[in-house]
């Protein structure tokens, strides 16, 4: 059990770490006298409550099931490697064909999203690495609280 709480603790600390690099969470911390790690907490609790009742349900929907194959299969088009070429387009083939999707990638799409691309995967690696920072310590105040009630 301690090496738990210990785990738990390193946990917390990392995530407190992270979330300093932010001035308006510091802010916050000290006008509400909440912990960062805490209100993280509190935040995913609530968006998993609203996405568990299906409150944001279209919005992940569309987000999940377009947006991101989308650009996933933009990404394998521009690869040198089939094998992704051919996990997104058995990822499309369910779906209705659009006979002007060629053009519509040839002539906006593929520049639009070129001279984006960076930005774009450098956004998505921040946000992965938040979330998972978040989740890491949601879980570690979920850990510490429930160790409280002990």
């Amino acid at each position: 059990m301690d090496s738990i709480q210990e785990r738990l603790k390193y946990f917390n600390a990392q995530a407190d770490k992270e979330l300093s690099k932010y001035p308006q969470i510091c802010a916050l911390e000290k006008q509400t006298n909440v912990p960062k790690t805490y209100m993280a907490a509190g935040v995913v609790t609530f968006v998993f409550t609203l996405i568990f009742f299906n409150v944001w349900g279209e919005l992940l929907s569309d987000v999940i099931g377009w947006l991101y194959p989308a650009y996933a299969s933009f990404k394998a088009i521009e690869s040198p490697e089939t094998s992704d070429d051919v996990q997104w387009l058995t990822y499309w083939l369910l779906l209705p064909p659009f006979r002007g999707a060629q053009l519509i990638y040839s002539k906006f799409l593929r520049p639009t999203l070129l001279s984006y691309q960076g930005d774009i995967d450098k956004n998505l690696n921040n946000w992965k690495n938040k979330v998972d920072g978040v989740i890491k310590e949601a879980a570690h105040s979920a850990v510490d609280a429930s160790s409280k009630l002990d």
